[in-house]
């Protein structure tokens, strides 16, 4: 892609554009696809909590991200390349072959009665059948309800009772580097616990599980038996409209929130974001380090990379330990990538066992242009690191569950501007970001409040939640009239750049004076000894609340507690000021995370107030949440 000389330039323009005739500008986005019905009218808006994008078009999202490119003679292009660390297998999948097992597939859901509207609760591991079955549910227009394959029983029974699939795909099982985990045992204990009941299980049988089960009492059909004997079947068309998806977010809620995605908006989303902000072009490779049951992994896994026309990675593994910490750079290496894309808790646990860079050097990484980041806020400390130790431009970017695709990035194929250390950069296209006030009224440049969207949103973004518009409406859109409410708090600087200092409900209040933990975190995260740490604010008696640090040492620290807390109060008091009244730091061996990478600040609050905490909602988080409080000191106040 040719860029313009002056890129601010040329990203004020888009932006401009887009914010002031939304209509026409992604109108003009849409152009890119193939619709069945092309859409003449780009936005219903009701001016308050309703909004459809393209709402006279239609379409299927697979058509545009398999058929069209086959139709189009690029049938050959590898689609899907699975790259497992714990089987010691790669498989490539061409367009054409990766349409055949999609529709093929489809055909099978079909005959079980699957039609459009129906739900489908995919429960699989990071394995291709995972990636099939969605393409396949939304041929059908049907809606996918993905759970992440590491979630307990209880939390698929309430995705059952929520959604009330028809069907239920699930894997016999997927594979940890020290251990296999059975899921049939997880599927029939939760099927026990909701009171909904799926017409139809299907599951994948993974050759290294062991799927012996007496206690599943549901019927089940083999997954390669319904593939190998049904007929492929059409994309069918549907409205723009129509949900493709309904994604539960992994916050700390009681009760999840299921978001809805449609298939018209997400895919011009999808399309105008894989080359505009990621530098990809069709046939380039994008190797993103998630997993299908998060949203990062449903658009820039799944959706985004092939209605893109691009090759997308799917990794089975971790980013260290399978086998080391140059897991990620190996499968970067050997697949082309030009881009890749984790998390920071993954990035930091890349530090903590090779903070030297050692790994790195052992890969040709030349066709790789870009390293970016999201999921939770990169330190500074950690920005730093990957820049040196790789060479390579490291773009942190921020975005949401409910937004589907960034919110504020450095847009590397539209306008490559300057990166800044602790920023996501601006503002995308389509979003017009604020700071406003309690009250909700705009700040100043440089002053920090809450981060808001200008309704509505853009294309991609969420449109409701599923079977809940009061909620809806009481946690996104009610706490300030005529946007929608992030969630975080931050500020935007003098050039337009946008800091995200963390949730709001991590600020603390310290003798009067409010402190984003965000902020503290960065400054300790700078210390060399340190790889990860989380702040959290603790009841105190005289100043109401103060912060408390815990860390996790890198692998080669070489320093006593005692002499790391010290230095630490010293460099916050150096670096943040005294009104921190920072004098706690505790090391641990582990924070307590959701397995999307976010830091449970909120649990390990309640865990060193004394409080009672929810079970865990992942079959293996409980170890971490267990040696986290064994380990935590209780702060008296």
């Amino acid at each position: 892609m040719v860029h313009k000389q002056d890129p601010t330039a040329t990203y004020r323009a888009t932006f401009d554009r887009a914010r002031q005739q939304p209509e026409a500008f992604w109108l003009e986005q849409a152009r890119a696809l193939d619709w069945h019905t092309k859409p003449t009218t780009a936005l219903d808006y009701d001016g308050k909590a309703q909004w459809k994008w393209f709402p006279d078009g239609r379409l299927n999202i697979t058509y545009q991200a398999l058929d069209r490119w086959v139709a189009e003679g690029r049938g050959d292009q590898p689609a899907l390349i699975w790259d497992s660390a714990m089987t010691q297998q790669q498989i490539t999948y061409t367009y054409a072959q990766l349409l055949d097992q999609v529709a093929r597939f489809a055909g099978a859901l079909r005959a079980q009665g699957i039609e459009r509207g129906d739900r489908v609760l995919i429960y699989m591991p990071m394995i291709p059948e995972a990636l099939i079955a969605m393409l396949a549910v939304a041929r059908l227009g049907a809606i996918h309800v993905v759970t992440f394959g590491g979630f307990a029983p209880k939390e698929v029974a309430t995705r059952l009772d929520d959604a009330k699939p028809k069907a239920l795909i699930a894997a016999n099982g997927g594979l940890e580097p020290s251990r296999a985990v059975r899921y049939l045992p997880n599927v029939a204990e939760a099927i026990g616990l909701a009171t909904h009941r799926p017409d139809v299980v299907i599951v994948k049988q993974r050759d290294e599980i062991d799927d012996t089960i007496t206690e599943f009492d549901v019927s089940w059909l083999d997954f390669d038996e319904q593939l190998s004997t049904s007929e492929p079947v059409d994309a069918v068309p549907v409205a723009a409209t129509d949900p493709l998806y309904l994604l539960h977010t992994s916050g700390t809620t009681s009760k999840p929130k299921a978001v809805i995605r449609d298939h018209g908006g997400y895919a011009v989303a999808a399309a105008w974001s894989v080359p505009n902000i990621y530098d990809v072009a069709p046939g380039e490779v994008m190797f993103v380090a998630s997993d299908v049951g998060w949203v990062v992994g449903h658009t820039y896994i799944v959706y985004a990379p092939l209605v893109a026309g691009a090759t997308t990675v799917m990794y089975e593994g971790k980013p260290v330990g399978t086998p080391d910490a140059g897991a990620l750079w190996r499968v970067a290496s050997e697949h082309g990538a030009k881009m890749i894309f984790s998390a920071p808790t993954a990035y930091r646990a890349i530090r903590a066992a090779d903070p030297a860079g050692e790994q790195w050097q052992r890969y040709d990484m030349s066709n790789l242009t870009t390293i970016f980041s999201a999921g939770e806020r990169l330190d500074e400390d950690t920005y730093h690191w990957l820049g040196t130790v790789t060479g390579k431009p490291v773009v942190d970017h921020w975005w949401q569950t409910e937004t589907g695709w960034p919110i504020v990035a450095n847009l590397r194929g539209l306008a490559p501007m300057p990166l800044k250390a602790g920023s996501p950069s601006v503002p995308v296209p389509g979003y017009d970001v604020g700071i406003v006030n309690p009250l909700g009224e705009p700040v100043e440049q440089g002053t920090e409040g809450n981060i808001v969207i200008k309704l509505p949103l853009p294309p991609g973004a969420m449109v409701g939640l599923y079977g809940e518009p009061e909620r809806f409406h009481l946690s996104y859109l009610a706490a300030f009239d005529g946007y929608y409410e992030t969630g975080d708090t931050g500020y935007i600087d003098d050039d337009g750049y946008v800091f995200v200092l963390g949730r709001s409900d991590d600020v603390i209040n310290v003798a009067g004076h409010r402190l984003s933990t965000g902020t503290l975190e960065s400054v300790i995260a700078e210390h060399p000894a340190v790889a990860e740490t989380a702040v959290i604010g603790v009841t105190d008696g005289l100043k109401g609340q103060k912060p408390v640090a815990y860390v996790v040492l890198t692998a080669d620290a070489d320093i006593s507690p005692e002499q790391l807390a010290k230095e630490l109060v010293a460099k916050v008091r150096k670096d943040f000021g005294a009104v921190a009244a920072f004098r706690d730091v505790d090391v641990v061996s582990a924070l307590p995370k959701t397995r999307s990478g976010k830091i449970l600040r909120r649990t390990m609050r309640s865990i060193v107030e004394g409080e009672d905490v929810a079970a865990p909602a992942t079959i293996d988080d409980a170890g971490v949440l267990d040696t986290f409080a064994l380990q935590a000191t209780r702060w008296e106040s």
